[in-house]
């Protein structure tokens, strides 16, 4: 097995740990692990297929970058959600989203 194959394998079990995770917990801070999981196997994706396709451009590289910060902002987004969910029914379980939905 050479290097590329192996990291295609990697980034395969990164993804499959993080689709597993986002579709069976219901915990608001385990699905944004799983979501970041994800992300990660993708930029691994990125970076090892532009190492062993082209060398010289950076466009995987630049993929990478653009993807590091989606995922920051989306943390960031998520977290202030997440808080302001278990501030209001102390449990951040995203099941209880349903009750805001009754509520207005």
């Amino acid at each position: 097995m050479n290097d590329l194959e192996f990291l295609v394998f990697v980034s395969t079990i990164l993804f499959g740990l993080g689709l597993y995770g986002l579709s069976t917990k219901r915990d608001a801070i385990r699905l944004l692990m799983s979501v970041e999981l994800m992300l990660n196997a993708a930029n691994l994706n990125f970076i090892a297929f532009a190492h062993y396709l082209t060398h010289e451009l950076l466009s995987g590289q630049l993929f990478v970058m653009f993807i590091i910060a989606l995922a920051a902002a989306e943390a960031g987004i998520g977290i202030a959600i997440f808080l302001a969910l278990y501030r209001a029914y102390k449990g951040p379980e995203i099941d209880l989203v349903s009750r805001i939905r009754e509520t207005e």
